[in-house]
């Protein structure tokens, strides 16, 4: 294969370079205008000269109850999303069940289903039953569409792993479930960890379950928060800005913690 030339690798890296400024160019302005004090995120100047905080000041006074419930939310849907889906992705890769190529068909068209559809569903159930406007209502809300996903990730990633794992387990005196926890997980660590950091993500930044199925101040996620912010914040985009970076910041630190990982979960089933 013939090597790129200096000049063709330069136009590349330029090009790289090009096309990242513009994908990053909304986030930079995010960030210039929550440190600049009031008017229009179109009036503000494209470097912050005289940075101010009054933004961030009430976006934390105002905002900080709606961040703490979208991170117990988020947590408890990778939490509760996990515990369902990891044990059957086991199932659906290693056991020789009836049926399991139509289990994941259908999970993939599960992902298909518009949240609306679901959120609208809900909402008359969690009416009967008491879970409007609780955190353990938005949890089970979004498990819905973060399990599905977890699951086809994991099973494609367990269906590359080797069968003599289990079998030596079972020849130690090892049980299924003790085979399991103490071999399948910790081999399955990147999968996992590349499951429960989407699942968080689709939660964190959930709307449509947010707006239907909440209808009180108790409760409310930071989506929520920010959308109900711009009706007496249009005038000023500074703290609104400035919330939506500090929702950004969970996102973006658990992408960088977890980023060794992603690509090794998410490359791990196309793989023997």
């Amino acid at each position: 294969m013939k090597t790129p030339s200096n000049t063709q690798r330069f136009l590349n890296t330029g090009l790289g370079v090009l096309f990242l400024a513009i994908m990053l160019f909304p986030v930079y302005w995010m960030v210039n205008t929550s440190f600049q004090g009031g008017g229009s995120a179109a009036s503000s100047s494209f470097f912050p000269t005289e940075p101010v905080l009054d933004g961030y000041r009430r976006a934390i006074d105002q905002q900080t109850g709606n961040l703490v419930t979208s991170l117990l939310v988020a947590l408890g849907t990778v939490v509760v999303s996990l515990a369902i889906a990891t044990p059957a992705s086991y199932a659906l890769a290693k056991f020789k069940l009836a049926g399991s190529n139509i289990v994941l068909f259908s999970l993939l068209i599960a992902q298909m289903i518009p949240g609306i559809v679901i959120a609208n569903a809900l909402y008359t159930i969690y009416n009967q039953v008491g879970l409007l406007n609780t955190i353990p209502g938005l949890i089970l809300a979004n498990a819905t569409q973060a399990i599905p996903f977890a699951v086809l990730i994991m099973t494609a990633f367990m269906r590359g792993l080797p069968a003599s794992l289990v079998e030596a387990a079972r020849v130690d005196g090892a049980g299924y479930f003790r085979a399991f926890f103490s071999i399948i997980v910790p081999v399955s660590k990147n999968s996992i960890i590349t499951a429960g950091l989407f699942c968080f993500l689709f939660t964190w930044s959930d709307f449509i379950f947010a707006v239907s199925l909440t209808t009180s101040d108790e409760v409310k996620p930071v989506t929520l928060g920010i959308y109900e912010y711009l009706n007496g914040e249009v005038q000023s985009w500074g703290p609104v800005l400035a919330t939506a970076v500090l929702a950004s910041i969970p996102a973006i630190g658990m992408l960088i913690v977890a980023q060794r990982y992603i690509a090794a979960g998410a490359l791990g089933g196309a793989t023997k």
